[in-house]
């Protein structure tokens, strides 16, 4: 599932004018920002658990081929198995096969990016088997055939008067006249639609949070219960994840998860956070009797040590889109592809190519927002400098965009032609302003003023305050 386009521009535009988008997208710029402001409020040691977080991840990066070799050799111990997958066709084939072999029907699946990332669901669907999502977001979007928009609350796009659509368009076999005005309602029909899934499902698949090397367990952070039954209940539970979900040990992994929660949602700790070793044991009442992990490379092996190995520090908690003015204007679907907001911006052009996703670094302010509540310090406006710098290299920036620049730096690079133009321009742009100091319109600049107002200069530049407050008239 693929939104219409992957120009963002085209994207943005019809977002911008989405009344029902624009009434969603609220859900974000309050509620997640005030949530996450109280958790960290309430936990002291909030930026000293960041600072674990993080060498913690740039440890095991530095590392990797250790722990990922320690987590298959503890999976195997305990009756499991681990296959490598360097690129999302491979992962698709080996999951495909496995399903095949266990001879299913009915797949369902926890909520995984991973899984969106390498297309799981339609790869299933053409090969006869059923994938049913069970996370209550993804399943909307599934029935809407449409991508996440939020990599923790993908549904977040949506308003209740759609979902109640939805449910009325899909779910014909329930009385046309029940009520379902309220949250509650709608969360109950979900759950009893897909209860019979859960009990149908001959193979469950779930992405994963984290892997333990000390103990080859996978770590699934939900808030509905539903990954819980997707892995415990059908015969074969196969694991999902990328390379880089690894950690050395349990603590370590319960030091991630503490700023995990406070940082998507503003929870101290999700509702249920899901470790699992192996297939069930013979004196286990219940528990899968198969028990699989992929672990997708998909290019994370060619971004460690580079320009863009900080990305591979990301838990997915979504803080940096729930804070960055871009996508609360716009929403996930513009970007294009499954990642979306700052974190996206970076890590799409690295999975699929600058050529396909160049636009996605420059859909910034470069407000610095994201890198300041990323719990893992990812400096994401730095990286995107970094795609942006390439793009401009292989010359896919427009004309008009590269001559500015060039004009831009002529000046830049000769100090004293710099100063003696601003030094005439900003005074004049300060007297052509409107009463109320601010430009509606702007040669070289419709870009930005068909959407927003450009503050006027105040008259005179940085350098000519600071040599009259220093006596250098």
């Amino acid at each position: 599932m693929k939104p219409a386009s992957r120009s963002f521009k085209e994207n943005a535009v019809k977002a911008l004018h989405d009344d029902g988008l624009q009434q969603a997208l609220g859900k974000v710029r309050y509620g997640f920002v005030a949530n996450r402001a109280k958790a960290r409020a309430n936990l002291p040691e909030f930026e000293t658990l960041r600072d674990q977080a993080r060498a913690i991840k740039e440890h095991t990066l530095a590392h990797l081929d250790v722990y990922l070799e320690e987590y298959e050799k503890k999976v195997v111990e305990s009756g499991g198995h681990v296959h490598w997958a360097p690129s999302a066709a491979d992962a698709r084939d080996i999951i495909l096969r496995l399903c095949q072999d266990a001879g299913a029907h009915t797949v369902t699946k926890g909520k995984s990016m991973v899984g969106e990332e390498i297309g799981i669901n339609d790869h299933l669907e053409a090969a006869g088997i059923k994938a049913v999502e069970t996370d209550l977001g993804e399943y909307l979007i599934q029935i809407r055939h449409e991508p996440p928009s939020h990599i923790i609350a993908p549904a977040i796009h949506l308003t209740k008067a759609q979902v109640e659509a939805d449910f009325r368009d899909r779910h014909k076999d329930l009385p046309q006249d029940r009520i379902l005005e309220e949250p509650a309602q709608l969360v109950a029909e979900a759950r009893a639609v897909l209860r019979e899934q859960f009990l149908a499902a001959d193979v469950g698949i779930t992405g994963a949070n984290l892997l333990i090397a000390e103990t080859g367990t996978s770590v699934i952070v939900t808030n509905e219960g539903n990954g819980d039954l997707t892995q415990c209940l059908p015969r074969m539970h196969i694991v999902i994840a990328s390379i880089e979900k690894a950690v050395p040990t349990l603590e370590d992994a319960c030091t991630i998860l503490r700023v995990l929660a406070r940082s998507a949602t503003g929870q101290e700790f999700a509702t249920y956070n899901t470790f699992s070793t192996g297939p069930k044991r013979p004196e286990d009442p219940d528990g899968p009797e198969e028990y699989h992990v992929v672990l997708l490379d998909n290019g994370r092996t060619e971004m460690l040590g580079g320009e863009f190995h900080d990305m591979l520090r990301c838990i997915r908690c979504g803080a940096c889109m729930n804070h960055c003015p871009v996508y609360g204007a716009v929403g996930g679907h513009a970007y294009g592809w499954v990642y979306p907001g700052p974190m996206g911006s970076v890590l799409t052009p690295s999975l699929i190519g600058i050529d396909e996703a160049g636009h996605l670094p420059n859909a910034s302010t470069f407000c610095g927002r994201c890198e300041s509540v990323c719990p893992m310090r990812i400096p994401l406006p730095k990286m995107m400098r970094h795609w942006r710098e390439r793009e401009f290299e292989k010359g896919n920036m427009p004309a008009g965009f590269r001559l500015g620049l060039k004009l831009w730096a002529f000046a830049a690079r000769r100090p004293r032609l710099y100063q003696t133009l601003m030094g005439l321009g900003m005074p004049v742009m300060a007297k052509l302003a409107s009463k109320k100091r601010r430009f509606a319109w702007l040669p070289l600049a419709g870009g930005w003023t068909r959407h927003r107002d450009l503050p006027a200069p105040q008259g005179k530049t940085f350098q000519t305050l600071w040599r009259e407050q220093n006596g250098r008239q």
